[in-house]
Protein backbone atom coordinates (compact mmCIF):
# COMPACT_ATOMS: atom_id res chain seq x y z
CA UNK A 1 0.00 0.00 0.00
CA UNK A 2 1.10 3.82 -0.85
CA UNK A 3 1.57 6.16 1.54
CA UNK A 4 -0.29 9.57 1.23
CA UNK A 5 1.95 12.52 0.85
CA UNK A 6 1.25 13.39 4.55
CA UNK A 7 1.67 10.26 5.99
CA UNK A 8 5.25 10.52 3.96
CA UNK A 9 5.84 13.63 5.20
CA UNK A 10 5.41 12.99 8.38
CA UNK A 11 7.61 9.73 8.62
CA UNK A 12 10.53 11.01 7.29
CA UNK A 13 12.79 13.92 8.45
CA UNK A 14 13.66 15.17 5.41
CA UNK A 15 10.56 15.48 3.96
CA UNK A 16 8.92 17.28 7.63
CA UNK A 17 11.78 19.74 7.19
CA UNK A 18 12.05 20.09 3.50
CA UNK A 19 7.85 20.39 3.87
CA UNK A 20 7.92 23.03 6.94
CA UNK A 21 7.20 20.98 9.33
CA UNK A 22 4.30 19.94 7.31
CA UNK A 23 3.34 24.05 6.76
CA UNK A 24 3.88 22.55 2.76
CA UNK A 25 0.98 20.42 2.88
CA UNK A 26 -1.65 23.09 2.72
CA UNK A 27 -3.88 22.71 -0.33
CA UNK A 28 -3.69 26.96 -0.73
CA UNK A 29 -0.58 28.51 -1.47
CA UNK A 30 1.73 26.37 0.95
CA UNK A 31 4.38 28.58 -0.07
CA UNK A 32 2.70 31.45 1.28
CA UNK A 33 2.05 28.86 4.59
CA UNK A 34 5.59 28.06 4.93
CA UNK A 35 6.68 31.66 5.49
CA UNK A 36 4.48 32.07 7.62
CA UNK A 37 6.17 29.28 9.32
CA UNK A 38 9.02 31.24 9.72
CA UNK A 39 7.68 33.76 11.20
CA UNK A 40 7.71 32.43 15.04
CA UNK A 41 11.12 31.02 14.28
CA UNK A 42 12.45 34.72 13.03
CA UNK A 43 10.83 36.01 16.44
CA UNK A 44 13.17 34.08 18.78
CA UNK A 45 15.75 34.57 16.46
CA UNK A 46 15.46 38.28 17.47
CA UNK A 47 16.90 37.63 20.50
CA UNK A 48 20.59 36.14 18.96
CA UNK A 49 22.96 38.28 18.74
CA UNK A 50 23.80 39.51 14.69
CA UNK A 51 26.60 37.48 14.33
CA UNK A 52 24.68 34.34 15.45
CA UNK A 53 21.28 35.12 13.51
CA UNK A 54 23.49 35.56 10.58
CA UNK A 55 25.10 31.93 10.74
CA UNK A 56 21.66 30.40 11.79
CA UNK A 57 20.32 31.77 8.42
CA UNK A 58 23.52 30.69 6.51
CA UNK A 59 23.34 27.17 7.57
CA UNK A 60 19.57 26.79 7.30
CA UNK A 61 20.89 28.05 3.89
CA UNK A 62 23.38 25.69 3.42
CA UNK A 63 21.00 22.74 4.98
CA UNK A 64 18.54 23.18 2.88
CA UNK A 65 20.53 22.93 -0.58
CA UNK A 66 20.75 19.05 1.05
CA UNK A 67 17.40 19.13 2.55
CA UNK A 68 14.94 20.68 -0.76
CA UNK A 69 17.57 18.71 -2.94
CA UNK A 70 16.81 15.20 -1.24
CA UNK A 71 13.24 15.46 -0.80
CA UNK A 72 12.71 16.57 -4.08
CA UNK A 73 14.66 13.58 -5.17
CA UNK A 74 13.14 11.13 -3.22
CA UNK A 75 9.45 12.32 -4.15
CA UNK A 76 10.44 12.29 -7.61
CA UNK A 77 9.18 15.93 -8.51
CA UNK A 78 11.63 19.02 -8.91
CA UNK A 79 10.99 21.71 -6.91
CA UNK A 80 7.61 20.17 -5.54
CA UNK A 81 5.11 23.01 -4.50
CA UNK A 82 5.41 21.62 -0.67
CA UNK A 83 8.53 22.09 -0.62
CA UNK A 84 8.85 25.64 1.26
CA UNK A 85 12.24 25.26 3.59
CA UNK A 86 13.39 27.91 0.84
CA UNK A 87 10.50 30.20 1.97
CA UNK A 88 11.71 29.54 5.97
CA UNK A 89 15.42 30.85 4.89
CA UNK A 90 14.20 33.31 2.43
CA UNK A 91 12.19 34.94 5.22
CA UNK A 92 14.95 35.01 7.31
CA UNK A 93 17.04 36.77 4.52
CA UNK A 94 14.54 39.28 4.09
CA UNK A 95 14.57 40.16 8.31
CA UNK A 96 18.18 40.65 8.14
CA UNK A 97 19.05 43.64 10.27
CA UNK A 98 15.07 44.85 9.87
CA UNK A 99 13.57 46.77 12.49
CA UNK A 100 12.15 45.03 15.17
CA UNK A 101 8.39 45.68 15.45
CA UNK A 102 5.32 43.69 13.95
CA UNK A 103 4.74 46.35 11.09
CA UNK A 104 8.53 45.26 9.80
CA UNK A 105 7.50 41.50 9.86
CA UNK A 106 4.37 42.25 7.98
CA UNK A 107 6.44 44.45 5.55
CA UNK A 108 9.31 41.82 5.14
CA UNK A 109 6.21 38.60 4.77
CA UNK A 110 4.64 40.71 2.11
CA UNK A 111 7.53 42.02 -0.02
CA UNK A 112 9.33 38.39 0.18
CA UNK A 113 6.14 36.98 -1.43
CA UNK A 114 5.95 39.39 -4.01
CA UNK A 115 9.48 38.68 -4.74
CA UNK A 116 9.18 35.35 -4.84
CA UNK A 117 6.42 35.16 -6.83
CA UNK A 118 7.54 37.71 -9.44
CA UNK A 119 11.29 36.14 -9.15
CA UNK A 120 13.08 39.16 -10.70
CA UNK A 121 16.56 38.56 -12.21
CA UNK A 122 19.07 36.83 -10.79
CA UNK A 123 16.02 34.68 -8.68
CA UNK A 124 14.47 33.68 -12.22
CA UNK A 125 17.80 32.61 -13.34
CA UNK A 126 18.08 30.32 -10.66
CA UNK A 127 14.92 28.78 -10.55
CA UNK A 128 15.10 28.04 -14.29
CA UNK A 129 19.19 27.45 -14.61
CA UNK A 130 20.21 26.00 -10.96
CA UNK A 131 20.15 22.14 -10.13
CA UNK A 132 18.58 19.95 -7.65
CA UNK A 133 18.60 22.04 -3.96
CA UNK A 134 20.77 25.15 -4.64
CA UNK A 135 18.50 25.99 -7.67
CA UNK A 136 15.10 25.38 -5.34
CA UNK A 137 16.94 27.37 -2.27
CA UNK A 138 18.55 30.25 -4.06
CA UNK A 139 15.60 31.89 -6.04
CA UNK A 140 14.17 32.18 -2.61
CA UNK A 141 17.24 33.73 -0.73
CA UNK A 142 17.54 36.30 -4.10
CA UNK A 143 13.98 37.23 -3.61
CA UNK A 144 14.88 37.75 0.11
CA UNK A 145 17.84 39.63 -0.91
CA UNK A 146 15.90 42.10 -3.04
CA UNK A 147 13.08 42.49 0.04
CA UNK A 148 15.80 43.38 2.42
CA UNK A 149 17.28 45.87 0.54
CA UNK A 150 13.80 47.07 0.28
CA UNK A 151 13.03 47.29 3.91
CA UNK A 152 16.71 48.59 4.39
CA UNK A 153 15.95 51.85 2.06
CA UNK A 154 12.72 52.05 4.29
CA UNK A 155 14.04 52.00 7.53
CA UNK A 156 17.22 54.27 6.75
CA UNK A 157 15.12 56.52 4.82
CA UNK A 158 12.57 57.16 6.64
CA UNK A 159 10.20 56.22 4.40
CA UNK A 160 8.20 54.13 6.51
CA UNK A 161 8.06 54.40 9.81
CA UNK A 162 6.78 51.94 12.30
Amino acid sequence: MQKSLAQLVFSHPVHFLAFGFGSGLSPKAPGTVGTLVAIPFYVLMTTLPFSLYLLVTVLATLAGFWICGRSSSMLGVHDHSGIVWDEIVGFWVTMIAAPIGWLWVAMGFVLFRLFDILKPWPASWADSQLNGGIGIVMDDVFAGCYALIVIQLAAHTGWFTA
